[in-house]
C-alpha cells in the first residue's frame, strides 16, 4: 500500500506513528479545524455571513482596514 502513497503522506503516516493513540482525538481535531480554516467558503455562503455582520453594524471604518498592513 505505501507505494500508492505519495511521500508527504508517508511522511504524515510516520508521525502519526510516533504519537501515542491517546492524542489522536485531539490530532485529528486540529486537523479538521485547520482544513476549515483554510478551505475558502463558497462565495455565497461568505457574502451571506458578510452581510450578516454588516446588518448587525458588526464593521469596521475603511481607515482602519489597513491597519497593521505593510502598504506603499
Amino acid at each position: 500500500m505505501s507505494a500508492l502513497l505519495s511521500e508527504k503522506q508517508q511522511q504524515l503516516l510516520a508521525e502519526l506513528e510516533g504519537l501515542p493513540e491517546e492524542y489522536y482525538p485531539y490530532l485529528l481535531q486540529m486537523i479538521r479545524n485547520y482544513r476549515e480554516s483554510v478551505l475558502l467558503q463558497p462565495a455565497a455562503d461568505s457574502f451571506r455571513r458578510g452581510w450578516q455582520e454588516a446588518q448587525r453594524g458588526d464593521t469596521l471604518p475603511v481607515d482602519r482596514l489597513w491597519e497593521g498592513l505593510d502598504v506603499e
